[in-house]
């Protein structure tokens, strides 16, 4: 692996771990195994640059990810499920939900702004996929596609939360097999 490729690879997980405050460029360089110049030879703008990097990287995994299994086989329930149940690091959390949550990455528009657009795009295709299932009569016509898409984003996102808040991840099994008999077809 390339050094850059091991500065971000390095930052993306300490953001997960710490967020933004408590990755440092010394955690960075220790993690990635690169020498003391090669963060500000190789991102120039230094710890931020890096950042961006490694956010949008993780934004685009993580959109990678969600598209799919939400663009996979099945009825656009069997879609939908499939998201709520895929593998995940429950307890670890979300890593772009995560950057939520950090004050430095929130008030910093250019590192909020793969994360917005992350959440938006995933928001959207679910959004598309509801309205998919109107269509073929699978969920019923009072169902709002763009509502039942942040329903199923805070449930996701807030099981995250709770699972971490309880060190156990069957509250947020308990929430989306709860979201999923509320929108299961008749």
């Amino acid at each position: 692996m390339s050094t850059p490729e091991r500065l971000i690879e390095s930052t993306r997980e300490l953001l997960w771990e710490r967020g933004y405050v408590g990755t440092s460029p010394k955690a960075i360089l220790e993690r990635s195994g690169a020498g003391q110049g090669s963060m500000y030879h190789h991102f120039k703008g230094g710890k931020p640059d890096l950042a961006l990097a490694a956010i949008r990287r993780t934004a685009e995994e993580l959109r990678a990810t969600a598209e799919a299994v939400l663009d996979g086989p099945g009825t656009p329930y069997e879609r939908i499920e499939a998201y709520l149940r895929r593998e995940r690091d429950v307890l670890r959390g979300c890593p772009v939900g995560r950057l939520t949550m950090d004050p430095d990455v929130i008030a910093s528009a250019e590192l909020r702004e793969p994360v917005d657009e992350t959440l938006d795009a995933i928001r959207e295709r679910l959004a598309g996929i509801v309205e998919e299932g109107k269509e073929q009569g699978q969920f019923g016509p009072q169902l709002d596609g763009e509502e039942i898409a942040a329903t199923i984003l805070a449930t996701v996102q807030g099981g995250y939360v709770l699972a971490r808040a309880s060190g156990s991840p069957a509250v947020f099994d308990t929430g989306v097999r709860g979201l999923l008999s509320l929108l299961s077809p008749r």
